[in-house]
């Protein structure tokens, strides 16, 4: 079995809840407010622990209660924790989230997850087999470097470019699985789509996007479920109805879940499939660290069809 390396951020996820959004300038009362452990690479090295992969987190941390409390929680999860470095320069990372509706608005402050560098990624002993996964919350020229030194050890490289933002050809060539919503696949090839698009469309889209014909692109639809180009097969999950709490975390529990079934040699049918089901199980809990299903939790469902 591989192993899970997860380069990226960390943060506390302070969420407030309300009845509904408030408008630009107005102001409405909430219900509550609440402390998660959160961060995309956090996340996503919670979900592929818990889903049995051995996992590694690469980032940074500041040295303050957020800090504390985010180590704690993240040793107690069973991730190795030996490349994720503390500094006293700069504040742990920090998101504030509004949930109303199952719906979210998120503000990240990046702090001490701004600070990770080539130097935190090129000493990581990856090995054949493994997955290397990333995401937009670390620097660009941090990732190209974790992905250059995936690639040299015949790695397995899976990048989530959340949140959307353009990115160099160079980048995007180091991929070999991208995983991204229909928003950001929109946004990144530089057309508009939306959840209601065709799957031929989006097809289409991805098509045009992917840097060569073996990449393999996997769009994440949410309740219509999970689309993949992978060379010139098509595949298609179906959603799985449920009532969605916090959709916080959602993409971050698929991406952690597909990189761990991968990791254990899964094929990507098999592998979308579980992660898919993941996904839907996250979505019916609060928070999003916190929210991550364990293998036999999803084993359960997917195993009832």
């Amino acid at each position: 079995m591989g192993r899970v390396f997860v380069a990226g951020s960390i943060n506390m996820d302070v969420v407030a809840t309300a009845d509904r959004h408030p408008r630009i300038g107005e102001t409405v009362a909430g219900r509550q407010v609440l402390y998660f452990p959160g961060g995309k690479g956090a996340n996503q090295a919670v979900a592929a622990s818990r889903l049995g992969a051995r996992t590694t987190l690469i980032g940074r941390l500041g040295k303050d209660s957020f800090g504390t409390e985010l180590k704690a929680f993240l040793g107690d999860q069973g991730i190795d924790l030996g490349y994720v470095s503390e500094t006293s320069t700069a504040h742990t990372g920090t998101a504030i989230i509004t949930v109303a509706e199952a719906d979210n608005t998120i503000v990240v402050i990046p702090g001490t997850n701004a600070l990770v560098g080539a130097d935190d990624v090129s000493v990581v002993p990856l090995l054949r087999g493994d997955v290397a996964v990333s995401q937009f919350e670390i620097p660009l020229p941090t990732i190209a470097a974790f992905f250059r030194r995936a690639r040299s050890a015949q790695a397995t490289t899976l990048l989530n470019p959340a949140p959307a933002q353009t990115f160099g050809r160079d980048l995007l060539e180091l991929v070999d699985i991208l995983v991204l919503n229909e928003t950001e696949l929109g946004y990144l090839a530089g057309v508009d789509l939306s959840e209601d698009d065709e799957p031929a469309r989006m097809m289409d889209v991805a098509r045009r996007l992917r840097a060569r014909e073996d990449q393999t692109i996997c769009v994440t639809l949410g309740k219509r479920g999970v689309l993949a180009l992978a060379g010139r097969e098509e595949i298609a999950v179906p959603g799985r109805v449920v009532k969605a709490v916090d959709t916080t975390g959602a993409g971050d529990c698929f991406v952690g879940a597909l990189a761990a079934q991968l990791a254990d040699g899964a094929t990507l049918p098999t592998a979308l499939t579980f992660a898919n089901a993941a996904a839907s199980i996250s979505v019916q809990r609060m928070g999003a660290g916190p929210s991550m299903p364990t293998a036999t939790e999803v084993a359960a469902i997917v195993n009832a069809g």
